[in-house]
């Protein structure tokens, strides 16, 4: 890690984990409206990024193994870097303001309508594999088979 004036730790490795697995990083508030507008149908899921090392540390692998597990899987899936990326953050946040803020979440929208949302509390002290399971659970919920690929 690095530290230094103005230097922050390197969380290139953390934004990694998830562009690997097909997530797009929405890094101003202009990606977040965007995203926000062009994925208005069908589904997506919105990871909030975190460097929060026990909780952000099982919320990106569960999501891995949650995209790896089921069939059924979003339209979209974005991110939004809490602490690094922080208008595009506060941009997001705007768009489920019913919710308090919370880092690492996840916000699952249904034709640009927030349906369901894993805040911190429900991360915090789990285990990956229970993370993925309530993701699994979310996209079981709300995801039709055979749906419109938006």
């Amino acid at each position: 890690m690095q530290f230094g004036f103005g230097v922050g730790p390197d969380t290139s490795w953390m934004r990694k984990e998830l562009t690997d697995v097909g997530v797009e990083e929405l890094k101003t508030p202009e990606d977040v409206d965007r995203a926000m507008k062009e994925y208005d149908k069908g589904t997506m899921l919105m990871a909030i990024n975190s460097v929060c090392g026990c909780a952000a540390g099982n919320a990106r692998p569960g999501l891995s193994i949650a995209l790896e597990n089921t069939a059924q899987k979003p339209n979209h899936l974005v991110t939004v870097f809490a602490g690094q990326d922080k208008e595009a953050t506060a941009r997001a946040r705007e768009y489920f303001s019913e919710y308090p803020p919370s880092s690492p979440a996840f916000a699952f929208f249904v034709d640009g309508e927030i349906k369901a949302m894993i805040p911190r509390h429900r991360i915090e002290g789990r285990t990956r594999e229970e993370v993925a399971q309530d993701l699994e659970m979310v996209f079981d919920a709300f995801i039709k088979e055979g749906q419109d690929k938006g």
